[in-house]
């Protein structure tokens, strides 16, 4: 088969031949709508007679020699993405959803010449074609479809890129369905998705977790320190936050009895976009009754790996195991117990290897101190800052950027984890962790905190930062608390991005996991 057909169009295409070139398409149109005989009226057909998948055919008929015929006929559909016609026979690559393609050859010896006319004048790029026939290889070795009859069963009325050149990432993120059209990696990190949540959702299941759903529209944003988006309720005449995280609502379902419970959902956040953030992004949080932040990092551990697992049977490595292979060639290894690293002796190894003369930082080093050390570091200071704020801030300017192997980041400053219990042996910290890989966070996981009394201390903490003008601080949730003085279990809780997850296991940025990201 030709690798390059003769009407592809170039990777953009200048929109004054985009214009002809839809105009020549309409007027086709108009000619299938003439040609119609039946009932149903307009161009197309309502259904084709597929017998068989182009996959299917694939798998079937994989050993055929060239110039083998079968005797089997078969009737497929797919999109035309390769065309070229010559006096007497014309070929055309037909490719199906999942980027298999199947060659079918319209010759005027099976068709007839009316048919194979009709071919030539009416069936272009993009087009998507039922044809049946029977099923052979050709003399160069393609598996082919000899067809005896065809339908368009649908008309592209604007031109493909060109198959072979590269679109850029702007034509891809913004028009997602060229990109899968087009692109195998584009398909693949669908599937690839699609395998990752399977995974998590069978790895749960191993555990006796159950999944459920928490409201999107809520009357006051909790669960993370974030900007939320703002809408109004026309029914109820009030304003409503899109959720930023689903926590608040996990929790109450424990207090029910739901022990072991996970979501996976989308969360909305008002904040910066970049290569690791997006403002609307799939979530994943589990809470797990009588357990605590080092039993949820075991367990988040298993997600990610068995996850990796599942992306390489995907792609047909399974002997790969933990080791995944990005987009670029790099392979990148989840495998093993991963490190789990403190982050104040971590932050304290680093500034003991700088220039920096400054004691070791602890959880009484004064805000004062903290903003010299800063200052001399070059690190900008914090909004609303905080001890914790100036503590992790300086932590992500030391240690981050160094962090290789997937690493638990554990014990963080109280007062920037306000839903989080306090270390139950290092005073000023909280049993929380953060997960890096690849040098990004991709989860977070806390030993819950349980005693109402305290978490009403935390929130008029928050409280009084809102009220200086902190946008991403919580506010009171009374329901909460209230859920909460009925008696909270002991529980380890973790949350973790799923658009970050395929990025760990694809090596692509966000925009590229997510299936239609939001632009501008």
């Amino acid at each position: 088969m030709i690798s390059q057909p003769e009407n592809a169009a170039p990777a953009e295409t200048p929109e004054e031949d985009v214009f002809e070139q839809k105009a020549v398409r309409l007027a086709k149109r108009e000619r299938l709508i003439a040609e119609r005989t039946d009932a149903a009226g307009g161009a197309y057909p309502v259904a084709v007679a597929v017998t068989d998948t182009i996959p299917a055919l694939r798998e079937r008929f994989a050993s055929l020699e060239a110039g083998e015929e079968t005797g089997v006929i078969a009737g497929v559909a797919g999109r035309v993405v390769f065309s070229r016609n010559t006096g007497k026979l014309c070929f055309a690559s037909l490719q199906s959803g999942d980027g298999s393609r199947i060659q079918a050859m319209v010759s005027l010896a099976a068709v007839g010449e009316e048919s194979l006319q009709r071919w030539k004048e009416l069936v272009d790029l993009g087009d998507h074609v039922f044809v049946r026939g029977q099923v052979i290889s050709s003399r160069r070795g393609e598996l082919s479809i000899m067809v005896e009859d065809w339908q368009i069963a649908s008309k592209a009325l604007l031109p493909l890129p060109n198959l072979h050149s590269e679109l850029n990432e702007e034509t891809r993120v913004r028009s997602r369905f060229l990109d899968l059209i087009v692109r195998d990696q584009a398909r693949a990190t669908v599937r690839t998705r699609a395998a990752v949540n399977a995974s998590l959702r069978e790895t749960f299941a191993g555990h006796d977790f159950i999944e459920v759903e928490t409201p999107m529209l809520q009357v006051q944003h909790g669960g993370a320190s974030a900007r939320p988006f703002v809408t109004h309720s026309n029914a109820f005449d009030t304003e409503l936050y899109l959720r930023i995280a689903p926590e608040l609502f996990l929790k109450r379902a424990v207090v029910g009895g739901l022990d072991r419970v996970f979501e996976i959902n989308r969360n909305f956040r008002n904040e910066g976009a970049d290569s690791t953030h997006s403002p609307e992004f799939a979530m994943l949080e589990a809470y797990e009754s009588y357990s605590d932040y080092n039993g949820i990092a075991d367990l988040t551990q298993e997600l990610i790996q068995n996850a990796a697992a599942a992306t390489n049977r995907l792609a047909g490595r399974p002997e790969a195991g933990h080791v995944v292979t990005w987009a670029d060639g790099t392979e990148y290894d989840l495998g093993g117990n991963w490190d789990r690293i403190s982050m104040y002796d971590s932050l304290n190894d680093a500034l003991a290897a700088s220039e920096i003369d400054a004691e070791p930082i602890t959880p009484q080093t004064p805000v004062a101190e903290l903003a010299r050390i800063a200052e001399v570091a070059g690190v900008d200071e914090p909004p609303y800052a905080t001890h914790g704020k100036y503590v992790e801030e300086l932590w992500e300017h030391f240690v981050k950027t160094h962090l290789v192997r997937p690493t638990f980041v554990m014990d963080f400053p109280l007062d920037t984890s306000p839903l989080v219990r306090e270390h139950r042996s290092i005073p000023g910290v909280v049993e929380k962790w953060d997960l890096y890989v690849r040098g990004f966070e991709l989860a977070t996981g806390y030993s819950e905190l349980i005693d109402p009394v305290i978490q009403r201390e935390r929130f008029v903490e928050q409280a009084k930062l809102a009220a200086r003008g902190d946008d991403e601080a919580m506010r009171i949730d009374e329901e909460f608390l209230r859920a909460m003085e009925h008696g909270m279990p002991p529980m380890g809780g973790m949350g973790m991005g799923i658009d970050r997850l395929l990025m760990a296991v694809t090596g692509l940025g966000i925009r590229e996991t997510i299936l239609f990201p939001l632009v501008k």
